[in-house]
């Protein structure tokens, strides 16, 4: 099947269905749909297949059948599918960025970015395919030989949030497959369609039947518990929220599960008193305004040394309010609408509830009139400790600023949550920025940027922020079981 592109995927379900097992597009078992809507104007995108039950096991079934020829496929083969995905992910950059748009409102700015940072993975996956190796030496005792074999740990199972929706798909996907693993992948009810998209990629970069099987669907306890119940799924990857993901590690205790979990955030922004407050409000809009501060490592919490506090709120607010917000496709638009009227409803009662507590409004942006699920972009000052949006995942574009005079005391502060994802710290002294660094209870920590995700790096979290990390060469080791062989043989004098 070649790419279908946006004008196919927006208006009707594919030729026989949305559902892809076994290589064969069709309908749900039950003929059963589910809506997708579009964010900036709320109108009903279209009708997807809403896989059931039935269809989980079914697509079991075709991975589980599929795993012994793609497990025997040279590395080489399969490193060369994943490029060629790579490339066709990047020749259809307008038309993927175009549908993220549709299904998940990000303003196309964004969503092209996205596009490129979910290629990246087949890249980068494609190049680790090549180089799972084993290893080969003496016992120190002497007398035998240690042989360490790696092998793909078999079926795996994937859920996928919808703020990310082609690269929350790919940074799953490529590591599973270039370690030789068949991949089941639920995609979120929101956003199913840029799901749908790259697995046509993958089938016309020459992936084999069976070894990727799509199963959109509204009903995600029917389907994940049928997987999780199921024997030969032995790898399950979850990307969302805390909540969800301590359930779902009690379903996959039950048959011993190897699991991944990128779940919840709340990351401080510290800015010392000799940062680069430019440099620092440059940090601060990439931290916080990425996908519209709808994504987990987004800076929650903002730190700004007592000293540099007038000036770092004065700068952020001027970069906040000129910041334009509309229908994604527009031209000139950075903010895009939120995911549903749900998610603005929440964000709203943080801004309500740190208002009530003492917090003002610093800067307020504007949003258009008419329909959609709008928030303006917003910097709040002077926010209280006892403020819920300083211990909440806010998940919006509203920045909360509060200040420091101590070093320990603001530490104690930045770490006194049960998450552990990002962090970032801006200062001009890089040995103060390294020991902040060191003291923080984070996966991971930005020094003077902005930006941390790359493929080529390991994502993950600490505390109640998940388990094991994706990308880097810790995402392709995730999906790999380790086979110890002693080995011996007779020899001769």
């Amino acid at each position: 099947m070649t790419f279908v592109g946006i004008d196919t995927l927006a208006k009707a379900p594919l030729a026989d269905g949305d559902v892809l097992v076994g290589g064969r597009w069709r309908a749900a078992e039950d003929d059963r749909t589910f809506p997708v809507y579009d964010p900036a104007t709320g109108e009903l995108v279209r009708e997807v297949s809403a896989a059931g039950p039935g269809d989980a096991l079914a697509a079991v079934e075709a991975a589980q059948a599929a795993a012994a020829d793609w497990r025997a496929t040279p590395p080489r083969r399969r490193s060369e599918i994943l490029h060629n995905t790579f490339t066709l992910m990047r020749q259809h950059t307008d038309a993927l960025a175009r549908l993220i748009v549709l299904e998940n409102g990000k303003a196309y700015r964004d969503a092209a970015a996205e596009v490129g940072y979910a290629a990246e993975f087949f890249r980068w996956f494609s190049e680790e395919a090549v180089r799972i190796g084993s290893s080969f030496g003496d016992a120190p005792a002497g007398g035998y030989r240690h042989v360490v074999r790696k092998h793909p740990v078999g079926v795996t199972a994937f859920v996928t949030p919808w703020n990310f929706p082609a690269a929350m798909a790919t940074r799953k996907i490529a590591p599973a497959l270039a370690a030789g693993c068949p991949v089941l992948l639920k995609p979120a009810p929101e956003t199913p369609l840029t799901a749908l998209a790259v697995a046509a990629l993958l089938t016309e970069a020459g992936l084999p039947d069976g070894l990727l099987n799509v199963l959109p669907t509204d009903r995600a306890p029917e389907v994940v518990t049928a997987w999780l119940g199921d024997e030969r799924v032995r790898k399950f990857s979850f990307t969302g929220s805390t909540a969800t993901g301590k359930l779902l590690l009690e379903q996959a205790a039950a048959n011993v599960v190897n699991v991944t979990m990128e779940l919840g955030g709340n990351a401080p922004f510290v800015v010392c008193e000799d940062a680069d407050i430019d440099a620092a409000v440059r940090g601060a809009m990439d931290a916080k305004m990425r996908g519209g501060g709808e994504v987990c490592i987004a800076a929650n919490r903002f730190y700004v040394h007592e000293s540099v506090a007038a000036e770092f709120t004065e700068k952020l607010g001027a970069a906040m309010a000129a910041v334009r917000t509309g229908p994604g496709l527009e031209d000139g638009v950075t903010l895009g609408p939120m995911i549903n009227q749900a998610a603005v409803d929440k964000v709203r009662s943080l801004v309500d509830d740190a208002i009530a507590r003492g917090a003002s409004i610093a800067a307020c942006g504007s949003v258009p009139d008419g329909p959609g699920h709008f928030h303006p972009a917003t910097v709040l000052a002077d926010v209280p400790d006892d403020a819920r949006i300083l211990h909440e995942e806010v998940f919006g574009p509203v920045a909360p600023l509060t200040t420091f005079t101590d070093e320990d005391e603001m530490l104690a502060r930045a770490n006194a949550t049960v998450h552990g994802l990002a962090s970032y710290v801006y200062s001009r002294d890089v040995g103060r920025a390294l020991r902040i660094a060191e003291r923080l209870e984070a996966g991971m920590v930005g020094l003077n940027r902005g930006l941390l995700s790359d493929p080529a790096a390991p994502f993950g979290g600490v505390k109640q922020s998940g388990l094991g990390r994706e990308g880097g060469r810790e995402g392709i080791e995730a999906f790999l079981e380790t086979q110890y062989i002693a080995l011996d043989w007779p020899t001769t004098a």
